[in-house]
């Protein structure tokens, strides 16, 4: 008997948790249990020839809306090749409607509800030792021989100190980003999200936790994603693991966490203010600064707080800061959007990720669909198109601003450039906008463009505007050799040609490891080093030195 796990993620990097967390709960079992971990960018061929060639008895495929058309499609089709495996499904997004999902997928036994560690473990044990019946196993709706569905009770939540750890074999993820929780549940109640279904938060032991982050700091792996809902919810255990990760610093691991940054403690920020650079990132869900939309959510922020713990972190330069808003919430509209993005981009994270509602099975905002006028898309994602508020022309533009934002700022590539044109406008946004609709009406939309194309296509709408200044030629050249020393030059660089015994006595004192670049100013050339040797461990940025000159030809 062989059981093979399936997950379907979203990139090559990532890794799926709950298949090693099942496995792992199913420990007697585990010689005949085996992972299959694939991408939503393969081809659903490829996919089907791996498990064809794996011949499993039985195939579970952990379900979300990012993989739940392909994983759908998957279903559908091996049941053609392997006509007498017994194909599970299990995540979030099959629990909340699992009836309807084997209606649509009539090949599919059965589904894993809620939580699976439990369920999983006893569904082995049927299927490898004949234990029980089907009927017997809280948490399954299964489909009997004759065809019709069966539900058993819900399976009661597991205890997380009862759990075993999820990894058997770090060494086979030393590639991807592993993923941890030291907790389940959220204590808030948006109205949009599956963890406010769940009533409080259940924690780990903390000393359980720290005895498995051990192995992930022995082991050196790069980074570790706490899925944690809001991992600073309990601030004295908050401060107690960021000690822990201090003390136990590898100088390699980066820890990430999900954090409402408004409930911030002075305990906390002055360990975060200690930390070596690049130990922790953070991400902060805001959402909307709009006190209408945040009551219809169901959320509660202190905003100005929230600005200040951002405002201090920043200050510690240490500390990757990773701010979120969701276009499409109830009672926004394009002006309040703006707004809301105006202020968190002006808290100057190093991320600002402009995301879309998705209207999630078995969520409060589904239920109240109808009383803002929301309108989705039918298949998974499920993403907005249209509110009581927000047409979906709007939607579209905030389409456009999004990749403009992924673009020229998520991408940490034009940095001091983008800073010296937003002077130019009252509000960034604007900028946003502007650009993203100057990309559409030129064509460039729809192409894929190297790095040095976008310095040049944002030239080109700069020009457009009537803004030729050097000074942005300059900040771009400095913003393209911060990130690598290029193989050749930039058309819009100065011609350092008359300087070149300058540079070439620099060449000689520091080498050839960094780039030394010439900047001409109203009172006189600036020359720049870049040591591609030292980079900023949160930006990846060379580190840079202004060079003392002495004008060639002056003894």
């Amino acid at each position: 008997m062989k059981i093979l796990l399936v997950a379907v993620n979203a990139k090559y990097i990532h890794s799926n948790l709950a298949i090693y967390s099942l496995k792992a709960a199913a420990q007697p079992y585990s010689e005949q249990i085996e992972t299959a971990e694939y991408t939503i960018n393969q081809r659903m061929d490829e996919i089907l020839g791996d498990i064809y060639r794996k011949q499993p008895d039985v195939v579970a495929f952990s379900c979300y809306i990012w993989n739940r058309s392909l994983t759908g499609a998957l279903m559908d089709e091996l049941p053609r090749i392997l006509p007498e495996t017994r194909l599970w499904a299990g995540g979030p997004e099959v629990s909340y409607d699992a009836g309807a999902f084997l209606t649509e997928h009539p090949g599919v036994t059965g589904v894993m509800r809620g939580e699976g560690e439990q369920i999983f473990r006893e569904l082995s044990a049927f299927y490898i030792e004949g234990k029980k019946s089907l009927a017997q196993i809280p948490g399954l709706t299964f489909r009997e021989k004759e065809g019709t569905l069966t539900e058993t009770p819900a399976a009661p939540c597991p205890d997380l100190n009862r759990l075993p750890f999820a990894y058997e074999d770090l060494g086979v993820l030393k590639h991807k980003i592993i993923y941890y929780e030291s907790s389940r549940g959220c204590p808030f109640s948006c109205s949009y999200c599956l963890s406010s279904i769940d009533k409080g938060v259940r924690y780990k032991e903390l000393d359980q936790v720290k005895q498995e982050l051990s192995l992930f700091l022995k082991a050196k792996v790069p980074q570790v994603k706490f899925v944690d809902r809001t991992f600073n919810c309990h601030p004295a255990r908050t401060a107690g693991l960021w000690r822990f990760i201090m003390e136990q610093d590898n100088g390699v691991t980066n820890f990430h966490f999900e954090v409402a940054a408004d409930l911030m403690t002075e305990e906390e920020l002055a360990l975060m203010s200690r930390m070596r650079p690049g130990l922790i990132q953070l991400e902060a869900g805001i959402q909307s600064v709009n006190p209408d939309t945040l009551k219809a959510i169901g959320r509660s922020m202190d905003l100005e707080r929230l600005k200040e713990n951002v405002k201090k972190i920043k200050s510690f330069r240490n500390i990757h800061q990773h701010l979120d808003l969701i276009a499409g919430l109830p009672k926004e509209d394009i002006r309040s959007f703006q707004h809301s993005f105006d202020e968190v981009f002006r808290m100057k994270p190093e991320q600002l990720q402009l995301g879309f509602l998705k209207v999630l099975k078995g969520t409060r905002i589904q239920k109240e669909a109808a009383k803002y006028r929301i309108r989705c898309h039918h298949a998974p994602p499920y993403e907005v198109f249209s509110t009581h508020c927000l047409s979906y022309g709007e939607l579209l533009l905030l389409k456009s601003v999004e990749e403009m934002v992924e673009v020229y700022y998520n991408s940490q590539q034009f940095t001091r450039t983008l800073e010296k044109i937003l002077e130019r406008y009252k509000s960034p946004f604007d900028f946003f906008r502007e650009l993203g609709i100057y990309y559409e009406e030129e064509g460039k939309d729809k192409v894929s463009h190297s790095r040095m194309a976008r310095y040049e296509i944002l030239r080109a709408f700069l020009k457009k505007k009537g803004w030729a200044d050097p000074v942005f030629d300059q900040c771009m050249v400095c913003d393209l050799y911060a990130r690598e020393d290029l193989k050749s030059r930039p058309s819009f660089a100065a011609d350092p040609g008359k300087y070149k015994e300058t540079l070439r006595e620099y060449a000689r004192i520091y080498g050839k490891q960094v780039h030394i670049e010439v900047f001409e100013r109203k009172d006189g050339p600036v020359f720049v080093l870049f040591d591609y040797q030292k980079r900023n461990p949160l930006t990846k940025e060379a580190w840079m030195q202004v060079l003392p000159y002495e004008r060639e030809g002056k003894k």
